[in-house]
């Protein structure tokens, strides 16, 4: 089976979980694989097919070779140094945590070896990754080097393995590219910190709005509604001001485009991170939306639930009276549940096409009409449907708590004002100037020397 190899032979420095599972891969890829190892004797755990041999007798034969071993074990290379030269090393090891040297691994390796040519990659990919096929994120191998032909080398092994692969510059950036694998949900802290400090502020409001002044002003102990329905309505109530959260960022990029008469200068730092955490801000509240839905289904069989039905029944046969049908109630409670479901439809929609597989079958333009356009419907909805749930609540002097008005009426600031601001700048006298500005017109004056933070599709988006 060897003779009908068409691909090369590469080289790999350790047995690791690692080194045997990217052994097998290059395997599958049509190449020869052989091991060098301390040991060479000791073949037991590596794939079927490969060879093992001393690092030496490895070094020799092979023009590519991954060191699969961690930085701690990198002495052993110097007395290779003869065997090494000009060959093509690729360091995959990562740290324990970051600034754990001075120097990146690669770096550090090039040193040792001056003679080779080293390229950092494949770090970011893991061996569950090239066991289960790579999928999505996983797919990317990220390389950087200062051999324009070892980086390719390296590039043309990933795509054969059906990976794709990124060139991130020279060796210089093996530190940056060490760091990613450290990084533990980056673009998710924000959001995650938006929706913790909301959900614990409109807790701790309908506690007091809802069950505290009912057991202070009126004796009653509502507390066990702590369970279920307060946080019933602090879910939606979250979801709806991040979902406001995802769309007002392109509102404020456009008023300061405006404000600069271009679209090259640059938006404040903290703009540009809200832009960037967007889609996790959406994902959030698709998640305190979906909790709210299943909160929702469970109503029906609680007890409180239940008793108060039983109750109103058996009152209305004591008292020989039936309550008449409202056609008006009829209408607005259909209305609001009928909104609900198609508010909460084109979330699972907008969160569907965020995953990889799924935006990376649609055009920028598909994907900018889902994300821009239906998302905004989809927030047209829901601010609708919470305006169905109060009705005319608002007018009602005893929903005011304390002189504290109904939780479900800050939900609707953030998304009404964002709405209203959307409906400025489609007016033809605004959102031409915008789109101008966008399509590169500037006022006079105005230069290019600054940059935007981020690129305008993505400013413009969502």
């Amino acid at each position: 089976m060897a003779g009908e190899r068409k691909q090369g032979t590469v080289g790999i420095f350790g047995t690791g979980d690692f080194g045997r599972s990217l052994g097998l891969r290059l395997l599958q890829a049509g190449y020869e694989v052989v091991f060098g190892s301390r040991d060479p004797k000791n073949s037991a755990l590596v794939p079927k097919g490969s060879k093992v041999m001393t690092h030496t007798g490895a070094a020799q034969m092979a023009q590519v070779i991954f060191i699969a071993v961690q930085r701690d074990h990198y002495d052993f290379l110097t007395s290779l140094t003869p065997a090494l030269e000009g060959k093509v090393l690729v360091d995959i090891s990562n740290n324990l945590k970051r600034g754990q040297f001075p120097q990146s691994n690669a770096e550090y390796l090039s040193s040792l070896v001056p003679g080779a040519s080293v390229v950092k990659g494949f770090n970011t990919v893991s061996a569950w990754a090239l066991q289960s096929g790579a999928l999505d994120a996983s797919r990317q191998v990220l390389v950087c080097g200062d051999d324009p032909k070892a980086k390719q080398a390296v590039v043309d092994i990933a795509h054969s393995l059906g990976l794709s692969a990124q060139d991130r510059g020279s060796l210089g950036a093996a530190g940056e590219l060490e760091d990613i694998p450290l990084q533990l949900f980056s673009n998710w802290r924000l959001p995650l910190w938006v929706a913790t400090g909301l959900t614990a502020f409109v807790l701790l409001y309908l506690l007091v709005h809802d069950v505290t002044y009912s057991y202070v002003e009126k004796g009653q102990d509502n507390f066990y509604r702590i369970m279920i329905s307060l946080p019933n309505k602090a879910f939606p109530i979250v979801a709806l001001i991040m979902l406001a959260l995802c769309y007002l960022p392109s509102i404020l990029a456009a008023i300061l485009q405006l404000h600069n008469g271009t679209k090259y200068k640059r938006f404040p730092d903290w703009l540009g991170r809200w832009m960037l955490c967007r889609k996790q801000l959406g994902l959030v509240a698709l998640a305190l939306a979906s909790l709210h839905v299943l909160f929702t289904f469970v109503k029906p069989i609680r007890y409180y639930f239940l008793h108060r039905k039983d109750t109103g029944v058996i009152e209305q046969i004591k008292e020989n009276i039936t309550e008449p049908f409202d056609n008006t109630e009829a209408w607005r409670s259909d209305a609001y549940k009928s909104l609900g479901v198609l508010g909460f439809a084109m979330f699972l929609l907008l969160g569907i096409t965020s995953l990889p597989s799924v935006s990376n079958a649609l055009n920028w333009r598909e994907f900018h009409f889902i994300q821009s356009k239906l998302g905004q419907l989809t927030l047209v909805l829901c601010t609708a449907h919470t305006l169905l749930y109060g009705w005319d609540k608002f007018l009602q002097p005893d929903r005011y708590h304390w002189y504290t008005p109904p939780a479900y009426m800050l939900s609707l600031v953030l998304p009404c004002a964002v709405l209203v601001l959307k409906f400025i700048f489609l007016t033809p006298c605004i959102g031409l100037r915008v789109a101008r500005i966008r399509r590169g017109r500037e006022r006079p004056g105005k230069s290019r020397s600054e940059h935007a933070t981020v690129p305008m599709d993505k400013a413009t988006s969502l």
